[in-house]
């Protein structure tokens, strides 16, 4: 967010003090000034707005929207809170909203490059990807020596399938800023890229520097260890993935303990009788979702299923996950819902993610992997959803969120242990599913996949009520925008070179398999 301030405003000592923080990223600092500032004067918009940057580092979305929405109401002019609004209302998945804010802000200032950059991040977000191409291509003209803006339209060209103009406007923005550490990851994340020795070195020379701020740090030793990868130098990748990722914790701490607490609240809640005694919910048979761990294959069943001429893929949809906190606590307060109130929700889950859809299709696919959580909430306000769990070997799968860099929203992947423990959640409440409501999800298995493709798209297809189509087996050749980090290898056909990659970094391994347990040995079945 940008640190501007209404017209006419007059910065206190202390704000001063603590935009200075902020920018240093010293928020404890930031908030011990900001707080009792608000106190004495709490119509300072200026003060809201600084505390609303604050909530939204550390991922507390809903107290950043509160304070800028404040913060819009005393200063209704300030076009730099409500373009905080907008991106805040975008990273929390409501880009209709944030485009309604939008419009507000173009308005007052319809020319101004920062608000088209957030524009264009929208209407990426609500699957627009040609008009967003579009207007980052007109900052780009006005301006080109705008590393960030030339890393947007990277994303942009990537999503879309264009990976060789996207590779050149990463490099363009390294070549502006060769300290631009998510430039770099971004070429490491199309995982097709290999760096060169000179890449490596400008990297290495980057990470050396004092001034470097934590947020490229991280971002190239991800980069790093995907270039040590490369060259089968796993301990020195292992080193570079451990200090991206303590960096990551460091800013974003998680308690693996509150997800062991949900998971067994939903096994204790939503029994065998619970479904049985709430019929009913939206009949809609549009929905198939996809729920499993990130770095399971769930992009590429995606791909496979979105090939057939009755589905169309979407995204990651953040609509289920905030349905399910509007009702309130999860899971205690749903089972108090009317069938009436479940009918309601699965209609307006079916309205939210409407706004993604670009087809007539039958059927959608929303792939939101960490959805395996609200699968007992999926089977009461959407009772006829198709339900597809996709599932890889726990090692390898953990091991993989562990090397990636989500940008949000995945703070378990962070620490091996948090991984670990994550994924036995998940085995667990999924296995409580298969128990109550047997036969109602559908389990791909990574490997089976790749082993016999054939055989395991067929029964996909068959669970999902579709009839065989080839273009199933030829799913990279299907043209489509993929935003997950798998984007490129689900434009190639299935590769088995990655099926085994953990066991090079088995020495490093200890606290994801103490975290795993049982769950390894139990592999693909849950553990009893």
């Amino acid at each position: 967010m940008a640190s501007q301030s209404p017209v006419g405003t007059h910065f206190h000592p202390r704000l001063i003090e603590a935009a200075l923080a902020l920018n240093e990223n010293r928020l404890d600092v930031a908030e011990r000034l900001l707080k009792p500032h608000l106190k004495e004067d709490p119509f300072d918009a200026a003060a809201i707005r600084m505390l609303a940057e604050l909530a939204a580092r550390i991922g507390r979305w809903q107290d950043a929207e509160n304070l800028l929405r404040r913060a819009v109401e005393l200063a209704p002019g300030w076009t730099a809170a409500r373009a905080n609004l907008a991106l805040v209302l975008g990273r929390m998945g409501r880009p209709a909203e944030a485009m309604d804010v939008l419009n507000d802000v173009f308005a007052i200032e319809p020319d101004d490059a920062s608000h088209l950059n957030l524009k264009a991040a929208t209407l990426g977000r609500l699957g627009d990807f040609d008009e967003a191409i579009g207007i980052y291509e007109q900052v780009l003209a006005r301006s080109p020596g705008q590393s960030k803006v030339w890393l947007s339209y990277g994303h942009m060209l990537k999503t879309v399938g264009r990976q060789a103009e996207g590779i050149d406007a990463y490099r363009k923005a390294i070549a502006i800023r060769p300290t631009l550490g998510e430039a770099w990851w971004s070429l490491a994340n199309l995982k097709t890229v290999k760096f060169s020795a000179v890449d490596v070195e400008v990297m290495e020379q980057a990470l050396l520097r004092p001034d470097l701020g934590d947020e490229d740090r991280f971002h190239l030793d991800f980069a790093l260890g995907k270039a040590m990868h490369d060259r089968g130098h796993a301990d020195e990748a292992f080193g570079h993935y451990a200090k991206a990722n303590a960096l990551r914790l460091k800013n974003q701490p998680y308690d693996g303990a509150r997800m062991t607490r949900t998971v067994d609240r939903c096994i204790d809640l939503f029994t065998a009788n619970a479904f049985e005694e709430r019929v009913g919910g939206c009949d809609a048979r549009d929905p198939i979702f996809i729920v499993g761990m990130p770095r399971a294959g769930s992009t590429l069943v995606e791909q496979i299923l979105a090939s057939h001429s009755q589905v169309e893929g979407t995204s990651e949809l953040p609509d289920l996950p905030a349905l399910a906190r509007k009702v309130g606590r999860y899971p205690e307060d749903v089972l108090a819902l009317s069938t009436e109130e479940r009918r309601e929700l699965g209609e307006e889950y079916l309205k939210r993610a409407g706004v993604q859809r670009r087809t007539n299709q039958p059927y959608f696919i929303d792939k939101l992997p960490n959805n395996w959580l609200f699968v007992p909430f999926i089977q009461l306000i959407l009772p006829n959803a198709k339900i597809i769990d996709a599932r890889r070997h726990p090692l390898a799968c953990c091991l993989s969120n562990f090397r990636q860099h989500f940008a949000r929203g995945q703070p378990f992947t962070y620490d091996l242990e948090d991984v670990g423990r994550y994924y036995a959640d998940y085995v667990r409440l999924m296995a409580h599913v298969d128990a109550v409501r047997p036969g109602r999800v559908h389990r791909v298995i990574y490997e089976r996949m790749v082993e016999d493709t054939e055989t395991e798209v067929r029964a996909l297809l068959d669970y999902c009520g579709l009839d065989f189509e080839p273009a199933c087996l030829e799913f990279y050749k299907t043209d489509r925008a993929v935003r997950t980090a798998s984007s490129e290898q689900v434009r190639q056909p299935i590769y088995r070179d990655a099926t085994d990659e953990w066991r090079a970094y088995e020495p490093h391994l200890g606290p994801l398999k103490r975290a795993l347990g049982p769950v390894i040995e139990a592999y693909p079945e849950a553990a009893t």
